[in-house]
């Protein structure tokens, strides 16, 4: 059964590897909207707050996490405990890399700025010059955080590293230190594409073109995601670039993309550095197919107006702005600049977001990003804690007493759902919820095989001790839900 999920999770890749999860295969979540109201009946209390424990497998590019962290004052006052487990080192320091440039003070860096910065390192093969100076001024952070815990806890005190072992921390150092290198030659991720483009299509490559329309129109339109333009698809198939929100010379490797695999070699299996992730599904599925800003959804002749750039942007905008302000972002209401305006929203509660001492800010007002790093101010979020966890605990986890009994929300993508089993019943809380994800929008997937991976999906959960709680519709959805199935309900259903 684990070879079947393993074959089928691997498709879009089209090889039998494990590739890395650079973005999903589904869109972004607030996981507190998408558990399971049972689930958040049952959470446990610490100091009178309800604590909401969430583990995440596989998440690749974080969305889950920033998603359920900027909308988190919609729900009532909960402690947020992520745990976070990946299948590369890279896609933890790229998690980090997103967090921060989530939580860069407002003073230092305007929200239209973060926003175009964020979705170029997500989602481009290229960036500008200015976002790869960004990115290596954030690495003497990033590696200092990872070699002096003190330091981290100093500057990112929502983030918990004491699981990462010594020989992990050396690892993202190298992974940071490789990034902030500025040599473009040591990553030519331009012939990386185009030689994954050529063994991926093969014969087809001449013919590349008609290639890309036909998964877009035929696949991604059909499956759900008919806001993807064809001009922008067919730009990402080519080169690799998703995001150009600014008429500029992209021409600078995004590093954040590079990841090791095991290859082979004349002498044997090597590790070689390369681009190693999707190049047929594209960004725009994580942030650029849902929006709550029912403005972007207008089509004329039965096309959308807005395309998946456009949604992605104000996706991101929104979350950052709610993320600061705890308000909804409007583009109803622009202000004398001709940004949005954040609008209030009736609430239950929210968890306390705050901004960091007044007193560690530059007392020359200097906000280029080189004196932001020298002095790190970055917005404290409040009961909202994030741990990395080693890969090495995917099978694991049962083990380690702490662990037991502890999680309401299991994420598992459909890359490392192979690595769901009964173990995983020990170590969640009554009434869990398990989330898997689909692979609705995996390209190179056969709808045969679309439909047949959720009856996979269904009996797989059902052997690790969860049940669904509604039918499983393989157009409709991207993820399934599923409620922990407790002895006694088990004996109530026997009877």
């Amino acid at each position: 059964m684990s070879l079947c999920f393993f074959s089928a999770s691997m498709a879009a890749a089209g090889a039998g590897e494990v590739y890395p999860t650079l973005w999903g295969f589904s869109p972004a979540l607030d996981l507190q909207m998408q558990c399971l109201h049972s689930t958040l009946q049952h959470l446990s209390t610490c100091d009178d707050v309800p604590e909401l424990n969430i583990l995440l497998v596989g998440c690749g590019d974080g969305r889950h996490l920033l998603k359920t962290i900027c909308q988190a004052r919609r729900w009532p006052q909960r402690r947020l405990n992520f745990f976070i487990i990946e299948s590369d080192l890279e896609l933890l320091a790229r998690q980090m890399l997103f967090l921060t440039l989530a939580l860069e003070n407002p003073e230092h860096m305007g929200l239209q700025e973060k926003c175009e910065i964020f979705l170029e390192l997500f989602g481009n093969s290229l960036v500008r010059s200015k976002t790869a100076a960004y990115l290596q001024d954030k690495c003497a952070l990033f590696i200092k955080c990872v070699t002096d815990p003190e330091y981290q806890q100093t500057v990112l005190p929502m983030l918990d590293l004491t699981c990462i072992k010594f020989k992990e921390r050396d690892e993202l150092e190298y992974i940071f230190k490789f990034w902030r290198t500025p040599e473009p030659n040591l990553f030519p991720i331009e012939r990386y594409w185009d030689v994954k483009n050529r063994q991926f299509l093969g014969k087809r490559y001449d013919s590349r073109r008609g290639a890309y329309d036909w998964d877009l129109n035929m696949k991604l339109h059909e499956r759900g995601a008919p806001m993807i333009s064809a001009m922008e698809y067919s730009h990402w198939r080519e080169r690799g670039i998703a995001f150009m929100i600014r008429e500029g010379i992209y021409d600078v490797p995004n590093k954040t993309l590079a990841s090791h695999m095991s290859v082979t070699h004349r002498c044997g299996k090597v590790q070689a550095r390369g681009y190693w992730g999707d190049i047929t599904t594209s960004p725009y599925i994580a942030y650029g197919i849902e929006t709550e800003n029912k403005s972007l959804l207008k089509t004329t002749n039965s096309m959308y107006t807005k395309t998946a750039q456009d949604f992605s942007q104000h996706n991101i905008t929104s979350m950052f702005n709610e993320l600061m302000t705890g308000q909804r972002y409007s583009l109803a209401s622009p202000d004398k600049n001709g940004e949005g305006r954040s609008c209030d929203f009736p609430t239950n509660g929210q968890t306390t977001i705050q901004k960091a001492d007044e007193s560690s800010e530059q007392s020359n007002g200097d906000t280029d990003h080189k004196a932001c790093s020298e002095v790190p101010n970055y917005v404290k979020l409040d009961n909202v804690v994030i741990h990395f966890l080693p890969l090495s605990w995917v099978n694991d986890l049962h083990r380690r007493s702490k662990l037991l009994n502890l999680f309401n929300i299991v994420y598992f993508s459909c890359s490392m759902v192979h690595h769901l089993s009964a173990d995983y019943k020990l170590i969640t809380a009554k009434k869990a919820s398990l989330i898997v994800e689909l692979t609705k929008f995996m390209v190179d997937l056969h709808v045969d095989k679309v439909k047949s991976y959720v009856t996979i999906v269904t009996k797989v959960a059902k052997e690790a001790g969860f049940a669904t709680t509604e039918n499983i519709d393989w157009k409709r959805d991207y993820v399934a839900t599923f409620e922990r199935v407790d002895n006694c309900d088990e004996v109530r259903k026997g009877l």
